[in-house]
């Protein structure tokens, strides 16, 4: 309380102390990630004098406009409180917790004690029903004839023993629960949910260029050639297809193979390079075919139970219409060139950046921006995958996400930020359903079973979904470039049990891995010329992946990156984890071996001590890859992993009862 508070203001203070809101991000200013369907665990410790009882309930509104709802909340223990919600709707759903002085819990608390003591209680009995009467004479008209009949009752000639049991019914707790007042009420500041659908946190994603997709290096890949890529995608098990920018291409200092300052006539150039004199953000790049081919595409991939994901990449080419069309949205140099973009060493002499803060781009290309991504909802895509949004204003994309999400609530945004950790979270706390990760670059057991653990920990179980990237045009990881096929299912392996939501660029299927020298980079990469593919290659692990994206679906404690445990295993080339559900009914063990060349062996445990199982118990084992099922007998295991037969294992593990 601030100095020189006065006496009225120190009584009109709240009595009782609400701390430790959870969840909560930054203290309710962000909402937190939440799923429709989901439970989500509501807490708070209540803090207040004396050894009166306490009431608490959390308020919500499931949708706007909606009234609001009660849920009491229970005493766990150490001042913490607990209640549960279920979300039905996806959206943003509002909640507050509030805490009274509960006279009525607070007297029968002390009536019980000192009847089951042998105290005299009839003095107690009175005051009683005095606290009943007070209620009685300010309670709401449709309280009045409950309360008026528990005082007739009371008054009818009975025993001490007989009137006590009345006071202490559940029924009466019931009525006095509805209508006594609520002394000392103490409520929150308002907190949020941010509820999306399931698939913002479980999902399959697969990326391709259309432009190659016709299986010749001559020819220019259309719509109609994804189309008949969708039976194999599918067969995989994904459930989002995933396209770089599909818009037209600049000529003005187009990109040739491998990123080269000089492009051929024939050469297809950047795909981020967006926007010519065919159109700009909201066109489709003619030789893949027209808008209405695209929508076509769109419905075909539905009946396939595949969404579409484009990407929202907002650089321009030097020949975007908007250079012509609003020059003041871009950042001009003293000699009256534009500026283009670049990442040093890295140069982008193909692409140029929209100034967002320019005096004559505000709110005009802002509302330009949202209205790309409008456009597209409007053809029927549901995710974007946002290109490097860390490199532009975060009060922009708060809003821009609010936007859209205020119409199209289904929507899906998934942020490629590669970047420092703060900025990561900072983009999932905005709106960002979704974000790539630093999995890319953990390889050792170590660091893998630090990073899991650490997503699973607040505050990133709170703001930050990662989506388990194997690969991208962009990045060919190191791991990849000698470790053969065992190594491509060890990422495999690791993505897919890891998280909730994984993806992988086309080709990683093929093992391809044929790096830049030196590079994180694919030789010849996609990105700057067509790339076809024989994809049914010796060699291929199609076949695994579907596995995998199969396991995936049958089993929800790998529907999720929450629910991680590491356990023990005698081997660091070897990481051995778990995954279940809350109630143990899907309990997965996953053990991978790091090691792409040589045979791994080690003793193990299993976590009997989860099921609450003693150290010699017997459980059953299932290899999912396979079906094959056994009985485990006690704590310690040992297994032998073998690189060429397959670098991992993934196992049920279920009591016998």
């Amino acid at each position: 309380m601030a100095d020189g508070a006065s006496v009225e203001q120190a009584i009109a203070s709240p009595r009782i102390a609400i701390e430790s809101v959870a969840p909560a991000i930054d203290g309710g200013r962000h909402a937190v990630k939440a799923l429709i369907g989901r439970p989500v665990t509501v807490s708070a410790v209540f803090i207040c004098d004396g050894h009166g009882k306490l009431g608490a309930e959390v308020r919500w509104r499931p949708r706007a406009g909606d009234p609001w709802r009660s849920v009491p909340m229970t005493l766990i223990g150490n001042d913490r409180w607990e209640a549960e919600l279920v979300a039905e709707h996806i959206g943003i759903v509002p909640f507050r917790i509030q805490a009274w002085v509960d006279e009525w819990a607070t007297y029968t608390d002390e009536l019980e004690k000192k009847h089951r003591a042998g105290v005299t209680v009839e003095l107690e009995l009175q005051e009683g029903q005095q606290l009943i009467q007070r209620t009685l004479d300010q309670a709401a008209a449709e309280h009045i004839d409950m309360l008026q009949e528990l005082l007739v009752a009371l008054a009818e000639p009975a025993g001490t023993d007989e009137r006590v049991a009345l006071m202490l019914s559940p029924h009466t707790a019931e009525i006095m629960a509805l209508a006594a007042e609520r002394p000392h009420l103490c409520r929150s500041d308002q907190h949020l949910l941010d509820v999306e659908r399931k698939l913002a946190e479980f999902a399959s994603w697969y990326e391709l260029f259309p432009r190659s997709m016709s299986g010749d290096a001559e020819r220019h890949g259309t719509f109609d050639d994804v189309i008949g890529r969708l039976p194999d995608i599918a067969r995989m098990g994904f459930d989002v297809l995933y396209f770089p920018p599909i818009h037209p291409i600049g000529l003005t200092h187009r990109k040739g193979p491998n990123n080269s300052l000089q492009a051929g006539p024939d050469d297809p150039g950047s795909p981020y390079a967006i926007g010519s004199e065919e159109g700009g953000h909201d066109a489709v790049h003619p030789l893949l075919g027209s808008l209405d081919d695209f929508r076509r595409l769109v419905s075909e991939a539905r009946e396939h139970r595949l969404e579409i994901a484009l990407d929202f990449a907002i650089q321009c080419s030097p020949d975007h219409p908007w250079l012509r069309e609003h020059p003041g949205w871009f950042n001009w140099r003293p000699d009256g060139s534009i500026r283009y973009a670049e990442n040093p060493p890295k140069k982008y002499e193909d692409i140029v950046n929209v100034d967002f803060y320019a005096e004559q781009a505000m709110p005009d290309l802002w509302l330009a921006l949202r209205d790309v991504v409008l456009f597209w909802v409007e053809q029927g895509v549901t995710l974007f995958r946002v290109d490097n949004p860390h490199t532009k204003p975060l009060p922009f994309w708060e809003w821009l996400i609010a936007e859209v999400r205020h119409q199209h609530p289904q929507v899906i945004f998934l942020s490629e930020a590669f970047t420092r950790p703060a900025m990561m979270a900072r983009l999932g706390k905005i709106g960002f359903s979704q974000s790539y990760t630093y999995f890319t670059w953990r390889n050792t057991k170590q660091e893998l079973q630090e990073y899991f653990t650490e997503l699973n920990q607040s505050p990133w179980r709170e703001c930050y979904r990662p989506n388990f990237f194997v690969n991208t045009p962009d990045i060919n990881p190191r791991f990849l470039h000698n470790s053969g096929r065992a190594g491509f299912l060890i990422r495999a392996a690791l993505a897919t049990m890891g998280s909730g939501l994984w993806g992988m660029y086309s080709g990683f299927e093929l093992c391809e891995s044929a790096p830049l020298p030196g590079k994180e980079e694919y030789l010849d990469s996609e990105k700057y010329q067509l790339r076809p593919r024989n994809w049914h290659a010796p060699g291929n692990i199609v076949a695994e992946i579907a596995r995998l994206n199969r396991i995936r679906r049958e089993n929800p404690a790998l529907q999720t990156h929450l629910g991680f445990q590491a356990y023990n295993v005698w081997n660091d080339n070897i990481l051995y984890f778990g995954k279940r559900t809350e109630d143990l009914s899907s309990f997965i063990l996953v053990a991978v071996s790091l090691d792409p060349f040589n045979a791994q062996q080690a003793h193990f445990e299993l976590p009997l001590w989860e099921f609450g199982l003693n150290d010699d118990a017997v459980t059953q084992g299932e290899d999912l890859m396979n079906g094959h099922t056994w009985l485990w007998h006690g704590k310690t295991q040992w297994m032998r992993i073998e690189p060429w037969h397959l670098p991992f294992g993934i196992w049920r593990i279920r009591p016998v009862t």
